[in-house]
């Protein structure tokens, strides 16, 4: 097995999953955006609404995935990922 090389500064860059000064900077810009646009979306939601009702609407659930994610799907299995078992028994009320 030979040997490989390796640079004097390898490891040593940014943490995995660190984002670069770029990405930090934008999102801070569009952060800072919708912090001093907050107080206007209710005003512009309602002259959206007052010309189309569903399109407020549309863009109200929009903008509420960001502060609630949506959840994500997952999938019941049973063994072997064959289709769950179910067994269902009555018990007789006397």
């Amino acid at each position: 097995m030979e040997n490989k090389w390796i640079p004097p500064n390898a490891g040593l860059g940014r943490p995995k999953g660190a984002p670069n000064k770029s990405t930090a900077a934008v999102r801070e810009a569009i952060a800072k955006m919708a912090e001093l646009n907050a107080p206007h979306f209710a005003i512009w939601l309602d002259q959206v609404a007052a010309k189309s009702p569903e399109k407020a609407c549309d863009i109200y659930l929009r903008a509420i995935e960001y502060h609630i994610p949506k959840l994500a799907r997952t999938e019941v299995t049973g063994q072997d990922g064959q289709p769950v078992a179910l067994q269902v028994t009555w018990a007789q009320q006397e």
